[in-house]
């Protein structure tokens, strides 16, 4: 009995020296949420809507060929005449000034499609909207887009 003490003893007196793992706090800091980007509607006053949202960036053309078919990703129709634009984020239906900044045309056009998916890209429009701004044959131009509706 009194080796059973002796050995519990010892034992108690072994694992109360021993080191105890360091207690690691995470590294990482919480940190809020990312602010979502939110397009506020237009006003309208005397008959003229009142910019809500402005970008500035590139933007290229696309047509059926490249689309890859007929059908955008908001269901409607793409046409190669039509003043239609594809955007990252816009609700398809927004309607948006779409400025050429080497040559200064702007064209009004609806959102209806999802993209462009290159970097640095912030717009695409349709092949009739690209010829009326002048920019078919350099395939991508400085531009600025501004928010003029969202449905």
């Amino acid at each position: 009995m009194l080796r059973l003490v002796a050995s519990l003893s010892l034992l108690t007196a072994l694992v109360s020296c021993a080191d105890h793992p360091p207690v690691v706090e995470s590294a990482k800091a919480s940190s809020p949420p990312p602010a979502e980007k939110k397009v506020v509607k237009p006003k309208l006053i005397a008959g003229k809507y009142i910019v809500a949202s402005t970008q500035r960036g590139k933007m290229s053309w696309y047509s059926v060929k490249t689309n890859g078919g007929t059908k955008t990703a908001s269901g409607k129709r793409f046409t190669n005449a039509g003043a239609t634009a594809a955007h990252r984020t816009l609700a398809f239906g927004s309607k948006v000034r779409v400025t050429n900044l080497r040559n200064n045309r702007s064209q009004i056009v609806t959102i209806t499609d999802r993209g462009p998916f290159i970097k640095g890209r912030i717009i695409d429009v349709s092949i009739g909207t690209a010829r009326k701004l002048g920019f078919v044959n350099a395939g991508v131009v400085s531009c600025k887009v501004e928010v003029l509706k969202t449905p």
